[in-house]
């Protein structure tokens, strides 16, 4: 989250302050495919790690081999969920350009 405030400056000026929170960041997703200019399955997969690692699919999973408590239901839900998406998503021919588009994959 980015955060924007005016504050007072010598000579009576007021500029923008920057507050910088929050655990989110910026993704740019108008990152281009590879080489060739058509997405790969490759271009898929990474668009899923990210899906899975911005979700906390990551975290649990690592948190349930450490302490050995299961991992959520929901979260091994998702999981699923994004792996088949990407699953299928890397078998069509072609890729659709916009495969990084919310409604080719599962929502939260």
């Amino acid at each position: 989250m980015l955060q924007l405030n005016w504050v007072d400056v010598q000579g009576g000026k007021r500029m923008f302050k920057v507050i910088e929170g929050g655990l989110g960041r910026a993704v740019p997703m108008n990152v281009q495919a590879e080489a060739g200019g058509r997405p790969s399955p490759d271009d898929v997969r990474r668009e899923a790690a990210r899906r899975l690692s911005e979700s906390g699919c990551h975290l649990q999973r690592i948190r349930e081999f450490a302490t050995g408590m299961p991992m959520l239901a929901a979260l091994k839900h998702l999981s699923l969920q994004i792996d088949f998406a990407a699953e299928a998503l890397s078998r069509l021919d072609p890729i659709p350009e916009d495969f990084r588009s919310d409604g080719y994959w599962p929502a939260r």
